[in-house]
């Protein structure tokens, strides 16, 4: 399936819920959100359709996101349903890894291929700080039970933040050195309320600046497949792992973006910045055949914007908080 663009697009995020037990200051405002009435959110029978039919037209990965995708209930059951779907060659998830402890095995045998685990300090106080909740040793255990569970693969997702958690940007690295994971640092967005909070990411060239500088020169590492997502990746000399740069403000990658975003509230969301897309919910419910949501999907996507316009004032841009829109 490709845009107008000739981008060929195989890859959906999909947030399977608007609720998290983390209220992180960069994604939820202090006071908390109004949750989305249970009847708001798509059904996994719904989710299931809509991955039938984009996988028709040729997505072949499909990631779970949220709010925290672990806190909704009958999750394992919805990845044994995609397992079976034909056409879908990868299943990932995105955490914040509180649940894992608990979880990661069941997650293996539902048949996930990979987690992503978003941490953005190893230090109690400043990861308290942060997600307001005190819950940093069950994260590391989390991430001890995806090793035991035999998941391979597993990122780190860190965004660094100036004056909040610079120092977790070597401490980070580190695990990284030892153990064959991929440690990613994403440039902060403007999306949501990160910038109500006071919060300034650190530029992506400091971040490199002083990997380099404790670890020495690093080595690219040649992407692989297209299913891949937008980080670059590097590997110092002695390091089991890697280390991953987003930078979407700063070194756009939009001519490459093979991705669509599908809210828990079932709007296919075809850019993060853009308010734009289709409301598939209102279809599904409207009572839709198969053949008019091929085309209805093939539509939209066919108009994904050429880019983002973050950096341009003016532009109107999504309301929606992170939570909302799925990590």
């Amino acid at each position: 399936m490709q845009d107008r663009y000739q981008r060929t697009i195989e890859y959906v995020r999909i947030s399977v819920t608007d609720r998290c037990n983390l209220r992180c200051r960069y994604c939820m405002p202090e006071q908390g959100v109004e949750k989305m009435c249970h009847a708001d959110i798509l059904r996994f029978d719904e989710i299931l359709r809509v991955i039938r039919a984009l996988s028709a037209l040729g997505v072949r990965k499909v990631r779970l996101t949220g709010g925290e995708p672990l806190v909704r209930k009958g999750i394992l059951d919805l990845i044994r349903e995609i397992r079976r779907i034909q056409g879908i060659e990868v299943i990932s998830l995105t955490t914040n890894g509180v649940l894992l402890p608990e979880m990661a095995a069941g997650l293996r045998a539902a048949g996930l291929d990979s987690v992503n685990v978003s941490l953005d300090s190893l230090d109690e106080e400043t990861f308290s700080f942060l997600t307001r909740r005190p819950l940093l040793s069950r994260v590391e255990e989390g991430l001890r039970a995806l090793e035991e569970a035999g998941f391979q693969d597993t990122k780190i997702n860190c965004v660094p933040l100036a004056g909040v958690n610079e120092a977790d940007v070597l401490k980070l690295a580190e695990l990284a050195r030892v153990k064959p994971l991929n440690v990613r640092y994403i440039e902060l967005m403007p999306v949501g309320c990160a910038y109500e909070a006071g919060l300034r990411g650190m530029p992506m060239a400091e971040v490199r600046r002083r990997l380099q500088e404790a670890f020495g020169a690093f080595s690219p590492v040649r992407p692989g497949v297209s299913l891949r997502g937008p980080a670059e990746y590097v590997q110092p000399a002695g390091f089991a792992g890697k280390l991953g740069f987003i930078d979407a403000m700063g070194h756009k990658f939009c001519q490459t973006c093979n991705r669509v975003r599908l809210t828990a509230g079932g709007f296919l969301k075809l850019c993060l910045h853009a308010g734009t897309g289709l409301d598939v919910r209102e279809l599904l419910r409207a009572g839709v055949d198969d053949r008019e949501l091929l085309a209805a999907l093939s539509h939209a996507v066919y108009n994904k914007p050429a880019e983002h316009h973050f950096l341009e004032p003016g532009e109107k841009q999504d309301s929606r908080y992170m939570y909302q829109v799925g990590g």
